[in-house]
């Protein structure tokens, strides 16, 4: 290691520490002034410093993380957001993170993450949409894109641009996530039992978020992501249109159907 190798060379010079040479001979840095070659050893002291640590927390963090979907956000040791990200699989995403090879072009931010919290979720599309949510909440620095995702940059055929509910896998095995989305941007995801308990609440809440001029600009305008994700990934997954339902009702009464009908959680929800 870097590290130990230049601790060794500045045991063995003691007093007489020639930084000229230990950046030339350790670092691979030659011809540097000696107060440029003093600063680069201790700046490769503190980093490799730093490494260890990183690689600590690393694995302390990757020990307890469930491989399952989910979004996590990496904190520093005040506990402040640096990075939000979303996985499949969140042990592989985060081991991933903290792999040795990824050291070597790290961000400096992250370079300084002290611990991690996730949450894990039931499919891919509320993985997406939670770690939107989150982006727009903590506004982490690492982060590029902090802004709601423009429509017009994804390819997504006309025919899905309008109001949709999309019926995805839980956490909870009984239960549904219903993902709403408007063509106006707006979005909200519900959970709900399989045995209709609170179908009705939920259902009034749907159609309430579906009438005209219900927005909520302070949580994003994500629908992009629901849109962009029919389009691809999930083209198969079980969806209503909202407006096809005169009344909640009527709506509560398809979604009812929907849940009793055993192949949507066998067949076509293990696919998203």
């Amino acid at each position: 290691m870097l590290r130990d190798r230049l601790l060794a060379r500045l045991d063995k010079m003691g007093d007489a520490v020639d930084h000229q040479r230990l950046a030339a001979e350790v670092l691979g840095i030659r011809g540097a002034p000696p107060a440029l070659a003093k600063r680069l050893v201790a700046q490769a002291l503190v980093l490799e410093d730093r490494r260890d640590t990183w690689r600590r927390t690393g694995e302390r963090i990757c020990r307890d993380v469930p491989a399952v979907p989910g979004v996590y956000v990496l904190k520093d040791v005040d506990g402040r957001a640096l990075y939000v990200g979303k996985a499949v699989n969140l042990r592989r995403r985060l081991r991933a993170h903290f792999a040795e090879k990824q050291w070597r072009a790290i961000k400096p931010e992250l370079s300084r993450a002290a611990d991690a919290e996730w949450r894990a979720v039931g499919s891919e599309l509320e993985a997406l949409l939670r770690e939107a949510a989150l982006i727009h909440e903590l506004k982490p620095p690492v982060n590029v894109q902090t802004g709601a995702p423009a429509l017009d940059t994804r390819a997504v055929p006309r025919a899905l641009l309008r109001d949709v509910i999309v019926v995805l896998r839980s956490i909870e095995d009984d239960s549904v996530e219903l993902a709403a989305a408007r063509v106006d941007g707006g979005w909200m995801i519900q959970r709900t039992r399989r045995n209709g308990a609170d179908l009705v609440v939920h259902g009034e809440r749907l159609r309430k978020f579906f009438k005209p001029g219900n927005r909520r600009p302070e949580v994003g305008d994500y629908a992009a992501l629901v849109f962009s994700w029919l389009a691809r990934r999930g083209a198969t997954a079980t969806r209503l249109d909202p407006h096809d339902a005169r009344s909640a009702r009527v709506l509560v009464s398809r979604l009812a159907a929907l849940f009793r009908d055993e192949r949507l959680f066998h067949e076509r929800l293990e696919q998203c």
